[in-house]
């Protein structure tokens, strides 16, 4: 599979210019490393994963820092982020040096909260997700935004089990002291049959055997390997009372697909999950065109105590909402714009645009002006919106 140019390099390039340092996180097999490589190719690259390595930044951080030639590249910093306060110190040593340090991250948290601590004001934080659909083509609700299946989709299940496998390995055994992976695998195959659903914890907590505070724990988990999104409600009412508990998605729909045992586009097709994991996939694409675009996160549901539901609300700034439906499905009627238009009248102090984004034709036909009011727009041209 060719090299497809990822939209934050812009960005990254820009901050390399105006910070001393640069951390970019993201789930596993993102593309992180990659990226960085390949458009900082004179940086030094130090992987910090091997055993030895990690002893050794251990017991003599500082001898190891001084031998990095920069600028440099510090993979999967989150197993010593310790070290940060050592690079700190590099930093301020020469404050007008900027480029000097990139480094990736596969678990969030822990990782900001080394920052936040040791290199505040000094670092530019960006988050990188799998492909998305403005990147390459490649990409589709089926197949999800990984760079490995989309290259190789014919071993694709393969790599999906093994990601699963080395996942739960090193990334949860790193944060939490899970004893029984087992009961987390169904954990995880539990949850995504609730993709698109409100989070019931104690739902999640019966069929396992598990307590509510270690269905949280987990979810926890997931949420710092960036693993899930949970989507929470919107924070205004509108004069109307609110469901307050969040939705959760997969932030890769290939992963959700393989967990769920969907194994062809015509079985996604037919699936009753088809709705959802559509859902959760334009949910996903649009974290990807805010973090890549260097935008913060913005988005959100709406769901009333009678009902009434909005698949997502973004704030664009400057008293500005936009409100989108999800559809999976390539025929568009009226009815579908039926939630965002009654939603519609309740709002008063917001210049609302709403959009009904749907599957693409295959004849890429217009259907924009089929719903009055609402923009219908196909998902691959979900970019628009923005």
């Amino acid at each position: 599979m060719k090299y497809f140019p990822r939209l934050i390099t812009s960005k990254l390039k820009t901050a390399a210019k105006h910070f001393p340092a640069l951390i970019v996180t993201g789930p596993r097999r993102a593309g992180k490393t990659t990226l960085l490589r390949k458009y900082f190719p004179h940086a030094s690259y130090h992987l910090i994963e091997d055993p030895d390595i990690i002893a050794r930044l251990r017991s003599d951080p500082r001898s190891y820092i001084d031998t990095i030639k920069l600028p440099a590249i510090l993979d999967e910093i989150q197993n010593v982020p310790e070290i940060l306060n050592y690079i700190r110190s590099r930093v301020d040593q020469s404050p007008h040096k900027n480029g000097q340090w990139f480094l990736t991250g596969s678990q969030e948290a822990p990782l900001m909260q080394g920052v936040s601590e040791s290199m505040a004001g000094r670092t530019a934080i960006f988050q990188l997700l799998p492909f998305s659909q403005e990147e390459t083509s490649k990409v589709s609700v089926f197949r999800g935004g990984f760079p490995e299946p989309l290259a190789k989709p014919i071993v694709a299940d393969m790599w999906f089990r093994s990601y699963i496998q080395t996942y739960l390995e090193r990334d949860v055994r790193a944060i939490s002291s899970i004893r029984d992976l087992a009961a987390f695998r169904r954990f995880l195959s539990i949850l995504a049959s609730r993709v698109g659903q409100i989070l019931n914890r104690t739902d999640l907590a019966a069929p396992l055997g598990v307590s509510v505070p270690t269905i949280s724990e987990w979810m926890s988990i997931l949420e710092i390997t960036s693993q899930i999104i949970l989507v929470p409600p919107y924070y205004e009412n509108f004069g109307k009372r609110m469901v307050k508990s969040s939705k959760v998605y997969f932030v890769d729909s290939g992963m959700l697909c393989h967990l769920l045992g969907i194994e062809s586009e015509q079985m996604l097709f037919n699936s009753p999950f088809f709705g959802p994991i559509f859902e959760g996939f334009i949910a996903s694409e649009i974290l990807k065109i805010q973090y890549n675009s260097g935008k913060r996160r913005e988005l959100y549901f709406f769901r009333d105590q009678q009902g009434l539901e909005v698949d997502f609300l973004i704030p664009t700034g400057n008293k500005k909402l936009n409100l989108l439906e999800c559809r999976a499905s390539r025929t568009i009627t009226p009815q579908m714009a039926y939630p965002i238009k009654r939603l519609k009248k309740y709002i008063s102090d917001y210049s609302v645009k709403s959009f009904l984004v749907h599957l693409p034709s295959k004849k890429q036909e217009n259907t924009s002006a089929l719903v009055p009011g609402v923009k219908a727009i196909p998902s691959n041209l979900l970019g628009q919106i923005f």
